[in-house]
């Protein structure tokens, strides 16, 4: 009776710390539930509005790779960013990430002035080195025959997008929520003619390539295609599944838990006949074995012209998707396993 007793008890106090520990993991669940939610909302339309109606404005005369156009451009993101009290990257000595002009124009001879990518850093905590890179380009063709081409959409959205995300990464970093890997912004140059500033880099690293766990690519993301024309709730993901099923699981459960979007997977379809996949900066961190994902909307009328303009730009879907690339960056920077590298691209 007495031996009975005494493994009564143990059964209860197990029982009781199990319940607890429970309650206690049931807590930290909703807690973080609650603090991705309110940095996803902390993401502006207005904001993204503002910065993009200057970004893409013919100021900017178009935004060509190496133009003063494109580097008044560039001036202006860096303000944004010493404006939130966010820095360039540990390492560097500025935002910018000089692109020599021989590198530009070496698999074109184009002869293209020296350009630059731009960085942004926010530190991560017990697992800062690891690298979450979140990228978009922010050139675009400048002016043809007298008409300034300002890439309202492309990529004048993403550009806007990762600045925005950025910003709700510092705001959870300064309320002591910060993310757990660091988070490199990466605005690069030289897209439009061959995905030259994201191969620069990622031939010349700020920080290891084995140590840089994924990249979210966002290459317009503020308008709808013809495949969606009654509808602007949706989104084309790119390449999420070629070297890792828990990017892919990622990229699904961050918009069933907090956005709901449609995804299309359209053109993941490795016979896509667009080959987008091959298309954006994401490749250039793909092709080195790192996940990657593309956001996209798909193109349009006003696609490559000199009539992709602000004004038709739809921000509420601008505002959804940025929180959507958000809210996949968030769950990779602070899950406790990094990513995993399960596929080979193009199994």
């Amino acid at each position: 009776n007495y031996s009975l007793k005494i493994m009564s008890k143990k059964i209860i106090v197990s029982a009781c710390v199990a319940f607890v520990l429970m309650g206690c993991s049931s807590i930290k669940k909703i807690n973080y539930e609650k603090n991705t939610e309110k940095y996803i909302s902390s993401i502006s339309e207005n904001a993204l509005k503002t910065n993009l109606t200057i970004i893409a404005s013919d100021e900017m005369e178009g935004r060509e790779t190496g133009s003063e156009g494109q580097k008044k451009a560039g001036r202006y993101i860096i303000e944004q960013y010493k404006n939130a009290g966010i820095s360039f990257p540990k390492g560097a000595t500025s935002y910018y990430q000089n692109v020599p002009a021989a590198f530009l124009n070496a698999k074109r001879n184009e002869n293209l002035p020296d350009s630059e990518n731009i960085w942004a850093y926010i530190e991560g905590t017990d697992l800062k080195d690891e690298i979450v890179v979140v990228s978009a380009h922010y050139d675009h063709v400048g002016i043809k025959n007298g008409e300034i081409y300002n890439g309202a959409d492309d990529d004048g959205s993403g550009t806007v997008a990762i600045i925005e995300i950025a910003k709700a990464f510092q705001k959870a970093k300064n309320e002591g929520n910060g993310p757990r890997r660091s988070i490199l912004i990466l605005h690069v140059t030289g897209e439009e003619h061959g995905l030259h500033g994201s191969r620069y880099y990622t031939e010349n690293p700020l920080f290891l390539l084995k140590n840089t766990v994924a990249d979210v690519n966002i290459d317009m993301i503020g308008r709808r295609d013809e495949a969606h024309k009654d509808d602007n709730n949706y989104v084309y993901i790119i390449g999420s599944d070629y070297l890792s099923t828990d990017l892919y699981n990622i990229c699904e459960s961050a918009n069933q838990k907090y956005i709901g979007l449609k995804l299309d997977y359209t053109y993941n379809d490795r016979k896509d006949k667009n080959r987008y996949y091959y298309r954006s900066d994401h490749y250039n961190f793909a092709k080195n074995g790192i996940p990657s994902v593309f956001i996209f909307n798909g193109v349009h009328a006003d696609y490559h012209k000199a009539s992709d303009e602000v004004d038709k730009i739809e921000f509420d879907a601008l505002t959804k998707r940025t929180k959507y690339a958000f809210a996949i960056t968030w769950e990779i920077a602070t899950r406790d396993k990094r990513l995993v590298v399960d596929k080979k691209d193009g199994e």
